[in-house]
């Protein structure tokens, strides 16, 4: 290794700055669309089965086609934010954009609400590493054994060998360094997908008919499928959390063709893509098994042979999850790399970079505080994971409490304050109502999370 002169991180030579003094944004429509992929598919998909199963054949993927169109035009109204009518001037990050336009005590909830989902997320994808580093163990283990043996393993030596893994993936500056990851996650994301889709369609052709019902699941009491009902459309609801990383993505674009025009052709395009795997996993999943249809149809082994392509589909979820932390914790990283280096501005520790030679790589630039907070960062979603091995339940229920702010709400208030739209016109009327319908969603998936969690518990 060499370590050659230290020089200001504002003044790099090893990275290009636009005439704003940020990173040069070279990102474009298929970019964007990999961004998009990576933070919205993720092992969820393979649990949507239990969602369609409890709804039934008819409201299953009604539900899921409605929060798809939701979902678009939430982050079409945002992408339109990006910049402000008056000045052009662009808004970095979700952030940005409500300080900009709703004040300063709405930046700091929007914030609060931003980073705690993301950090959340962050913790529950090193579990779900986890998980699924145990369930190749696991897949191994009933293919020898039997389906019936004993096969349980602890989880806690996997995670902190995915977080380790992490410590050094956070090494990457931010989202404009991160396609090459994006890309690598969006196609591993594309495969598990897959694996789920053809091993459902297998299962439905060997029980040589398609599993379920118009009305789903049956339930001890109309209470219970009621509850059930409530929850399958938390989960759907929430199954598309990309508004929150929307502009921070959009700011990687180039500026030409503009960029509101891009995000809304890279959004159309990544929802059409998860829309489909939904639909395919969801219904196959249900088709398959019909009442018993599982949690999650890999990990939660709906499956258990081909052992080695239950497997493998989770070793691509694993893969996945790599780039997937790091969409979700790279708006923290941003923040906190301008908080720090505004406020301590003469700080070596914050503002200067080393440039590292190491053989066979391209040149690093290592910054002190980069590299102690992200790896701070890091440990504490890695002790959050061991600590609370429940915590994925407990992300569904912050999940319900922050779509409706952050993908629905801040979206449609930042809006109508740029476009100046006056009350009671007919614009203002629709998006009010928009705002209304999702929020009723929302409370219904809270409930539906709130008592899901209790039930289990009991």
């Amino acid at each position: 290794m060499e370590l050659k002169n230290s020089l200001p991180s504002s003044t790099s030579a090893l990275v290009a700055y636009d005439e704003d003094g940020h990173v040069k944004r070279t990102g474009n429509l298929w970019s964007a669309v990999a961004h998009i992929i990576t933070a919205v598919i993720g092992s969820g998909v393979l649990s949507l089965a239990w969602s369609t199963a409890q709804l039934g054949w008819i409201g299953g993927p009604l539900v899921v086609i409605f929060c798809a169109i939701v979902i678009y035009v939430s982050s079409s109204l945002l992408s339109d934010c990006y910049r402000t009518c008056d000045s052009g001037k662009r808004n970095y990050s979700y952030m940005d954009a409500v300080r900009v336009n709703l004040g300063k005590r709405m930046t700091w909830l929007a914030g609060f609400l931003q980073f705690l989902i993301l950090y959340g997320t962050s913790g529950a994808y090193v579990l779900t590493a986890g998980n699924s580093l145990r369930a190749i163990l696991g897949a191994n283990c009933y293919h020898k054994e039997g389906h019936q043996a004993p096969c349980a393993y602890g989880s806690n030596i996997y995670m902190l060998m995915f977080g380790s893994f992490q410590i050094v993936m956070s090494f990457i500056p931010d989202l404009h360094n991160m396609i090459w990851v994006s890309v690598f996650a969006a196609v591993m994301s594309f495969a598990y997908s897959f694996i789920g889709l053809g091993l459902g369609l297998a299962k439905v052709i060997e029980n040589g008919r398609i599993m379920g019902s118009i009305t789903g699941i049956p339930a001890t009491n109309s209470a219970n499928k009621l509850w059930l009902v409530f929850q399958a459309l938390g989960d759907i609801a929430f199954a598309y959390p990309y508004a929150l990383l929307l502009l921070e993505i959009q700011d990687t674009l180039k500026s030409t063709p503009p960029e509101n025009q891009t995000m809304k052709k890279a959004s159309m395009v990544a929802i059409v893509v998860t829309t489909f795997f939904y639909l395919a996993c969801g219904c196959l999943g249900y088709g398959a098994f019909g009442n018993d249809t599982p949690g999650n149809i890999l990990t939660g082994f709906g499956f258990y042979e081909p052992y080695w392509l239950v497997a493998f589909a989770n070793a691509c979820i694993i893969l996945h999850l790599v780039g997937g932390y790091q969409m979700y914790s790279q708006p923290i990283y941003t923040t906190a790399d301008r908080w720090w280096s505004k406020r301590f501005h003469e700080s070596d520790f914050a503002n200067k970079s080393y440039i590292i030679k190491l053989p066979l790589i391209p040149c690093y630039e290592l910054n002190l505080f980069r590299l102690c907070f992200r790896t701070v960062y890091v440990i504490s979603t890695i002790g959050i994971a061991i600590l609370f091995p429940y915590f994925n339940q407990v992300l569904g229920v912050l999940g319900a409490i922050n779509f409706w702010p952050l993908s629905i709400y801040f979206p449609v208030e930042i809006y109508m304050q740029q476009r100046q739209i006056g009350a009671w016109t007919k614009q203002w009327i629709l998006l009010r109502m928009f705002s209304f319908v999702c929020f009723n969603v929302t409370l219904v998936g809270l409930v539906g999370s709130i008592q899901g969690i209790i039930s289990q518990k009991l």
